[in-house]
C-alpha cells in the first residue's frame, strides 16, 4: 500500500520513530511483557497501542498506578531497553515510510521527534542504516512535556528553521496526531501493522 500525502508545499517532514519509521511495535511490545513479568506485572496489548508515543518511563509510572505497584523506574526503563535492543536484527523499516524518506532526503531537512530515548531511537535508526537521514534527533530527553503537547514538534522546527506550519507530520499513535495539530502541523497518519498487513 502506499501512504498518500496532504496537499501543501511543505519545507520539512517531522517522523515519529517507532511505528512510523521502524516497525518496532511488535518488538518494542515483546520487550516490555518480558521486562514487566520479572516484577509481576501484566500489560495488555490493547493498552500498549493505546499508549503509543507515551515516554516509556510515563508508561512504568502510569502501570505503577493502575496495578498498585512500585516498580523502579529507571530500573524498568533500562530492562525494557535492553530486552528490546537484542530484538534489534530482526527489525525493518515501515515500507511505505521508507518510501517518501527515500524520494525526499536531500530536498527537504528531516527530524525525528520521538517520545524514545536518545539511544533507543538512535540505534534503531543505525540498525536500519537511515540515522544519517535526519538533521536532527528530539528525543525524550529534550523535552518535559510529552505529546500530545505540541512541544517536541515546535523544538523540531525550531531546531530545523521552518515554520510550523510548513512541517509535516508522519505518525502512527493519536497522541502523536493531536500534537501535530497542536503545533499547527498538518499530519499523515501512519497506519498500524495489523492494517497495513489487511491492506497487503
Amino acid at each position: 500500500m502506499s501512504l498518500p500525502l496532504p496537499s501543501g508545499d511543505f519545507r520539512a517532514y517531522l517522523f515519529d520513530c517507532d511505528g512510523t519509521i521502524v516497525d518496532s511495535m511488535p518488538l518494542h511490545y515483546a520487550a516490555w511483557c518480558s521486562a514487566l513479568d520479572e516484577w509481576g506485572c501484566e500489560f495488555p496489548e490493547e493498552l500498549f497501542y493505546a499508549w503509543g508515543g507515551r515516554p516509556i518511563a510515563d508508561i512504568v509510572a502510569a502501570l505503577n498506578e493502575r496495578h498498585g505497584l512500585s516498580m523502579p523506574i529507571g530500573l524498568v526503563v533500562q530492562r525494557q531497553e535492553e530486552l528490546y535492543q537484542r530484538s534489534l536484527p530482526e527489525v525493518t523499516a515501515v515500507p511505505e515510510v521508507l518510501a517518501h524518506i527515500e524520494n525526499f532526503h536531500g530536498q527537504i531537512p528531516f527530524a525525528v521527534v520521538s517520545g524514545g530515548t536518545r539511544e533507543s531511537v538512535t540505534v534503531s535508526l543505525d540498525t536500519l542504516g537511515l540515522l544519517d537521514r535526519f538533521e536532527t534527533l528530539v528525543c525524550a530527553e529534550d523535552y518535559t512535556r510529552p505529546k500530545p503537547d505540541p512541544e517536541a514538534f515546535l523544538l523540531a522546527a525550531r531546531r530545523l528553521g521552518v515554520a510550523p506550519a510548513d512541517c509535516l507530520v508522519f505518525e502512527d499513535t493519536d497522541l502523536g496526531v493531536r500534537a501535530a495539530t497542536a503545533a499547527g502541523m498538518a499530519s499523515v497518519r501512519v497506519p498500524a501493522p495489523w492494517e497495513r498487513a489487511a491492506a497487503a
